[in-house]
């Protein structure tokens, strides 16, 4: 009993530590709340009139990441934020539907690179605009797992509506006891300009189509997370991306096989696994400013035991979330090396 009380009052600490204001707490909570309200008002029969498992993961996506993104003090500000977000997660999707069927299933992963441009290039835009980008990401992300096309755009326009909604709400009840944690500038590279963006994204996108060409020469189980991870860890430095590819791959190491570890109770315990990915996604919302590493291993467990949960993916599958971002990771270092003289060279011939 002891023992539990010690283990009890260390976690405390270190949320304490982490968060010493609660206010990354609160936000952990709103968006878990945003992901669950969005999924239950999918399943309502009036509402989801028998669209399927899709309406509720794109709009539980939506409103999630729409949360992760905000940054705003006010309930006004946050809500417009929230609003433009939800919408940019839905274009994402829309975007996917209308171009991957002319390329292919076996070429429709080309359509998340045009989001891995977005994702490194709308940053020039401060807070909302790297939200922005990363929604579009997303929402194609979203769509390219559930198998999104034409005929469910209608079914794309819904979960915008939903995820709106889901989300808007937990963020007008939470007010001012929230207030938003940002993480710190990145240090800018001297002489930098418009360019530094522009080559952020060209970098995101090279990496990204070098990981589909090579999913579809050696067949890889799941290159969208490659495709995720060598987008999310460009910087705007070498030692930037060098570090942010540190954390990721870290903090994956961890939380991928601690997922793992609870597939056997996964199909015995479903409220227990969404419990522990709920908690995943508190601590992820904490330690997202400050620590990557921490962050990216509490989202790599939580995707990994969710996924588990639903029964439908395999160990191999589940295990592939760990090597295919270390693949990410490579090639987007690789790449920003490679490219590294570019912004330079750039603004060069702009003098010229």
């Amino acid at each position: 009993m002891r023992q539990a009380h010690r283990a009890a009052a260390r976690i405390g600490a270190w949320f304490d530590r982490i968060d010493p204001g609660t206010h990354r707490r609160i936000k952990g909570l709103r968006l878990v709340t945003a992901f669950g309200l969005a999924a239950m008002l999918a399943t309502v029969p009036e509402i989801a009139d028998g669209r399927g498992v899709m309406l509720g993961t794109l709009a539980a996506g939506f409103a999630l990441w729409a949360s992760v993104s905000e940054a705003q003090t006010t309930r006004y500000e946050s809500a417009r934020d929230l609003l433009l977000l939800c919408l940019a997660a839905g274009a994402g999707s829309a975007s996917f539907a209308v171009f991957a069927i002319p390329l292919g299933a076996g070429w429709a992963e080309l359509t998340l690179v045009s989001g891995s441009f977005c994702v490194g290039y709308l940053r020039r835009y401060g807070t909302l605009g790297a939200g922005i980008g990363s929604q579009i990401f997303i929402g194609q992300l979203l769509a390219y797992s559930a198998g999104t096309t034409v005929a469910d755009l209608s079914t794309v326009a819904l979960a915008v509506v939903l995820a709106i909604l889901a989300s808007v709400v937990p963020r007008m009840l939470s007010g001012p006891a929230e207030q938003p944690a940002i993480a710190p500038p990145l240090p800018q590279p001297e002489g930098a300009t418009i360019f530094s963006e522009i080559v952020m994204g060209l970098q995101a996108t090279i990496a990204s189509l070098s990981i589909v060409v090579l999913g579809w020469a050696v067949g890889m189980t799941q290159s969208a997370w490659a495709i995720t991870a060598c987008t999310y860890v460009v910087a705007n430095s070498t030692v930037g991306t060098i570090d942010r590819v540190r954390r990721r791959i870290g903090g994956t190491l961890i939380g991928v096989p601690l997922g793992l570890a609870c597939l056997p109770i996964a199909n015995h315990a479903p409220l227990l696994i969404w419990g522990a990915a709920a908690i995943a996604m508190i601590i992820y919302a904490m330690a997202l400013p400050e620590r990557y590493d921490i962050a990216c291993g509490a989202y790599a467990f939580a995707l990994v035991v969710t996924m588990a949960a639903t029964g439908e993916y395999s160990f191999v599958t589940l295990a592939a979330r760990a090597w295919e971002t270390i693949v990410g990771g490579a090639l987007g270092i690789a790449v920003v090396l490679s490219l590294s003289q570019l912004p330079s060279l750039l603004q060069h011939d702009k003098q010229k």
